[in-house]
This record gives structure tokens, C-alpha cells and sequence, in this order.
């Protein structure tokens, strides 16, 4: 779908992260996961929510941390079939597409943690077109900590470079990334920060994005709504459809995708399940038809 067809939309979840609510509460973030029948309950309501809306999205697109178990722990196995079982509910004309979170593939990942998603839930990084679209999904783990795969950071690197070489010459409409870690919460030069990428790495993708004309970059990671701009780059940080860190409610993002723009609203799920989308986002894609 390199060709643009009009505006369209699609919905962005993070962190469903099955464990960390019990986890969090016992003050046992290592442990403590041994129970997700919350978290079951709303990754049945989101998708239940995307399943209602009218139009349907293009996708719905899950910005990592699927579950809360790190590679290795003892019930990620148990937490990843659960979390499978909710998601092939998901309307058949819904595409699904996951982003690798530090809890997928671990805070330092390994070639074998890698390979272990990779086998579970498709490639840690990969692009796909929608309707004159370009998206980019990254493992933005490499970023963070890659000491144990340093090839790994250098083939995502490389890639990465074709790939932004690939959208120039097709003159897509817009250029959108997704992945977990934030490249920073709410300004470009904020200190480092478990929930942000270091500065060391952040300025060079930073630029790198802006020159290659990246519209917005969507992530998760920290179970809050936040997120900033750098030289018309916006930064989007959705709150988690799981545990919440912060006064955000349980929720999901939709974004419209227009000729001109982006434009995004964040919908707690019960909001989203009731209601549907609001008719200013309707508006946008009834435009330029």
C-alpha cells in the first residue's frame, strides 16, 4: 500500500504487562506475578472496544511489554498464552502487529531472548506501508542496553538506514515509528531515566529522524500519558491498557492519519468501548474522499 488513498486510522495499546499489577501492589516487581486475572479483564475490554469501532482501524498495534515476566521467570510462558488467547478475539480484518518490550526480551537482551520472542510473536523490528504510510517498528532495547548482542544493535542500525534510504525515494506521505522506551518523556534534553533512552543515544536517533522527515514516534513503557516535540518530531507516550503508574485510566490511542497530519487522542476503555471515536477524529477521515 505505497499509494496514499485517503485518511485512515489505527489504534495504539502499550503494556498490557499480565503480573505487574499484583506485582506492583505487593511491592514485588521481580516476583510477585503470579496472578493476571485483572489484566485478562482488560485486554478483554480493549478488545472488545477496537472490535465496535465503526469505521474499523487499518491496525492495533501493541507497544511492547506484553506480559510482565522477564525472559526465563517462571510464568511468562503461562502469561504469554493467556494473553494470546484474549488477542485472537481481535476482528479477523484488524491486523495485529507487536513491539518487543524490556519485559519480552529482557533489559539487556540476548540472542537467544530475542530469538525467543521472534519465535512467539513475529520480528523485533520490521516496516510495513499503509496507505501511503511508512511504519517502522524498532527494538528499542538495543538502544537501551545491547552488551550482550552488539551485532544485533549494528544489523537494527543498518537496516534502519536502508529503510529511511527505501522511504525517501518512495515519497510516502508520512514516516511513523513505534517502540517500547520512549526517546524521551517530555523534552528532548531531559536527564536520563529508567523510562527514557539514555542522551548518549537519543540525540544521534533523534536527528537522524528529524532529517529522514519522521512524522511522530509512538511508544509506551511508562504507564503514563506524556511525550514532547523535537524540530516537528512528536514524541507520543500512551498510558498502559494494564497497570497504571500515574492518574491516567486503563486505555488505548487512536490515531488519524490525514494528508497533512497526525492526530491522536488517548480514550480510557470504557470511554472507547461506549462511546466509540468522537466526531471531530470521524470528521478528519470523512475529509478529502
Amino acid at each position: 500500500e505505497c499509494q496514499w488513498k485517503g485518511p485512515f486510522y489505527f489504534i495504539q495499546g502499550a503494556d498490557p504487562q499480565f503480573g505487574l499489577m499484583k506485582a506492583w501492589t505487593h511491592g514485588d516487581t521481580n516476583n510477585g506475578d503470579d496472578e493476571w486475572g485483572e489484566e485478562i479483564k482488560l485486554a478483554e475490554q480493549a478488545v472488545q472496544a477496537v472490535n465496535k469501532l465503526n469505521p474499523k482501524p487499518k491496525f492495533f498495534v501493541l507497544c511492547g511489554d506484553l506480559v510482565h515476566g522477564m525472559p526465563g521467570t517462571r510464568w511468562k510462558k503461562n502469561q504469554e498464552q493467556d494473553l494470546k488467547d484474549v488477542l485472537k478475539n481481535t476482528d479477523q480484518d484488524i491486523p495485529l502487529v507487536f513491539v518487543s518490550g524490556n519485559h519480552d526480551i529482557g533489559n539487556t537482551p540476548t540472542r537467544e531472548s530475542i530469538d525467543d520472542y521472534c519465535r512467539n510473536w513475529g520480528d523485533d523490528y520490521f516496516s510495513f506501508w499503509v496507505g501511503g504510510v511508512f511504519f517502522l517498528v524498532l527494538n528499542s532495547q538495543l538502544y537501551f542496553d545491547s552488551s550482550k548482542c552488539p551485532e544485533l544493535r549494528q544489523a537494527q542500525d543498518a537496516w534502519l538506514d536502508e529503510q529511511l534510504a527505501v522511504a525517501a525515494n518512495q515519497k510516502c506521505k508520512h514516516i511513523i515509528v513505534f517502540q517500547h522506551i520512549p526517546l524521551f518523556l517530555s523534552t528532548p534534553d531531559e536527564d536520563d531515566d529508567y523510562f527514557n533512552l539514555a542522551k548518549s543515544v537519543r540525540q544521534a536517533i533523534l536527528e537522524k529522524f528529524h532529517k529522514a522527515g519522521i512524522r511522530a514516534v509512538f511508544s509506551g513503557h511508562y504507564h503514563r500519558n506524556a511525550g514532547g516535540s523535537y524540530k516537528g518530531l512528536e514524541m507520543v507516550v500512551s498510558s498502559a491498557i494494564g497497570c497504571q503508574l500515574g492518574q491516567d485510566p486503563h486505555g488505548l490511542r487512536v490515531v488519524v492519519v490525514t494528508e497533512e497530519k497526525v492526530v491522536h487522542r488517548y480514550y480510557s476503555l470504557a470511554e472507547l468501548g461506549s462511546r466509540g471515536i468522537e466526531k471531530e477524529l470521524l470528521d478528519l477521515l470523512a475529509e478529502q474522499k
